[in-house]
């Protein structure tokens, strides 16, 4: 268990206390250290709460692609991930609402956190419709499916997989489901919720295009290295999807960008580890309803994003739903084979 959390632990470790540090340099108290540790700390727990789904869902992808890109999706993507969509993301976001460069940005972030915070919260509308819509495609793609062989809870999941080969029904869905929050919200935000959930479905229509384009049914060594790309391509987009809660969620606890740098990148790590361990162990298919939960788990999160451009759900009842989700999939996993010792097929649920 050490060898692949140790890393994260370690890494723990040192953002703890360069957290604890800049609490000192700011504040000069014990108080100041321990105030910034906690809030580090709280962040970290935050982001593995609302990433356990996508912990899961990375290492169901990951378990199929090449050896080396796994290994650089495991390098580079914790890189982007914790560099790029906890610290780059966020001045992006404010460099485009504020109209001004990245070196205004940055010191608007270090010098003006208040008035940072408020640019970024401006774009949640945007963010939960970009996010909201192409984890809802995620989510219902992995269920309309003619192919999918285990069923978890069968009385939803065969119908779903009866209507898999009527075109663009997932389609369809997210866009009824944009059209209908779209009604609730004034003119100004409907406009810039439905332009960002169309972003977010055409985003995924493109890199399922990719997918198809780099991956062909017979890849020579080559072809997988470009199909590997594929699939990178659409953890990482995957990956910002999930961060956009954990990002403006974030800011409930504090507008100082350094500090939720620090704590959401703590997260990010124990996600990666969890990733590593789900497929270096053969998690996924040892336990067979897991992959299940995460999807689940996954349409609950796009539900709650759109939900989230009209009322406030908080992050812990985020974060708890998924966790309940995937613990009733290991759960009826594991009473599945104690009761299928020799693997007879059956489903968990009716």
């Amino acid at each position: 268990m050490f060898k692949h959390f140790g890393g994260s632990l370690l890494f723990t470790v040192a953002g703890l206390a360069l957290g604890g540090y800049y609490g000192w340099v700011q504040a000069g108290t014990i108080d100041g250290v321990l105030a910034m540790v906690w809030i580090c700390a709280v962040l970290a727990v935050l982001e593995v709460s609302l990433s356990f789904d996508n912990a899961a869902v990375n290492a169901s992808v990951l378990k199929d692609m090449d050896p080396v890109w796994q290994q650089r999706f495991l390098t580079w993507g914790i890189a982007i991930a914790v560099f790029g969509m906890r610290i780059v993301f966020p001045l992006v976001i404010v460099m485009i609402a504020a109209q001004i460069g990245p070196v205004e940005a940055i010191n608007l972030a270090l010098n003006s956190p208040r008035e940072y915070q408020t640019i970024v919260e401006g774009a949640h509308i945007g963010l939960m419709g970009f996010g909201g819509a192409f984890l809802g495609m995620v989510g219902l793609n992995y269920f309309f499916d003619s192919d999918k062989e285990v069923d978890w809870i069968a009385a939803i999941e065969r119908p779903l997989a009866k209507v898999a080969d009527i075109e663009a029904v997932s389609i369809g869905l997210v866009l009824a489901g944009t059209w209908a929050v779209s009604t609730v919200l004034p003119g100004e935000e409907a406009l810039t919720f439905i332009t960002a959930a169309i972003a977010g479905l055409l985003t995924y229509l493109g890199v399922e295009v990719i997918n198809h384009v780099l991956e062909p049914p017979t890849p020579s060594t080559g072809d997988v290295a470009k199909a590997g790309f594929g699939a990178f391509l659409y953890l990482e987009v995957l990956d910002a999807s999930f961060s956009f809660d954990g990002v403006i969620g974030a800011f409930a606890l504090t507008n100082n960008l350094i500090i939720i740098a620090i704590g959401l990148g703590i997260g990010a790590m124990f996600v990666r580890s969890m990733t590593i361990y789900l497929v270096r162990a053969g998690t996924l298919s040892e336990y067979r309803y897991l992959e299940h939960g995460a999807f689940y788990a996954i349409l609950v999160l796009a539900v709650i994003m759109y939900l989230n451009t009209f009322m406030h759900i908080s992050e812990v009842i985020t974060g708890l739903i998924g966790a309940v989700l995937i613990g009733l999939a290991f759960w009826s996993s594991v009473a599945w084979n104690k009761a299928n010792p020799d693997g007879e097929p059956e489903d968990a649920l009716a």
